[in-house]
């Protein structure tokens, strides 16, 4: 299995297939912490192959540069993932969204989503969370929490 996209968002959809990503970002920066980042989604294109079939568990969570999960009651996020392609199909692509809500950081510095499969890492997206004077939060290019 392989990771083709990994990607912090505001916003992601699946169009028939096609994997639609609205502000693409690495950076927050915040006036004061601990802030909360409102909506954001992670968008994921997996390419599998004949080999990937079978029944997986997928991970979500964010951590801290210590590792410690953003939410330690609720993350990591584990979910079921059935893996089948079509006989004589060499590989098959399919997106995967999850939507994030109130996502609350207590501190400035780096964070990561890591994605796991069957327990080993599969994908890890940096987060950067910085703090700046009102007078020097930035207009455009990041998002703002």
């Amino acid at each position: 299995m392989d990771t083709q996209v990994s990607v912090l968002c505001d916003y992601a959809a699946d169009y028939q297939g096609k994997l639609c990503v609205q502000g693409a970002f690495d950076t927050l920066f915040a006036r004061q912490f601990p802030v909360v980042h409102p909506a954001c989604a992670l968008a994921l294109r997996l390419c599998l192959v004949p080999e990937d079939a079978g029944e997986h568990k997928l991970g979500i969570s964010i951590v801290d540069e210590d590792g410690v999960p953003l939410d330690k009651e609720r993350m990591p996020i584990v979910g079921d993932l059935k893996v089948g392609l079509p006989e004589g199909t060499s590989f098959l692509t399919r997106n995967l969204i999850m939507n994030f809500q109130g996502l609350r950081f207590e501190k400035t510095g780096t964070y990561s989503v890591d994605v796991t499969l069957d327990g080993e890492l599969l994908s890890r997206t940096p987060l950067r969370l910085v703090q700046v004077p009102a007078e020097n939060a930035p207009e455009t290019g990041a998002a703002q929490a």
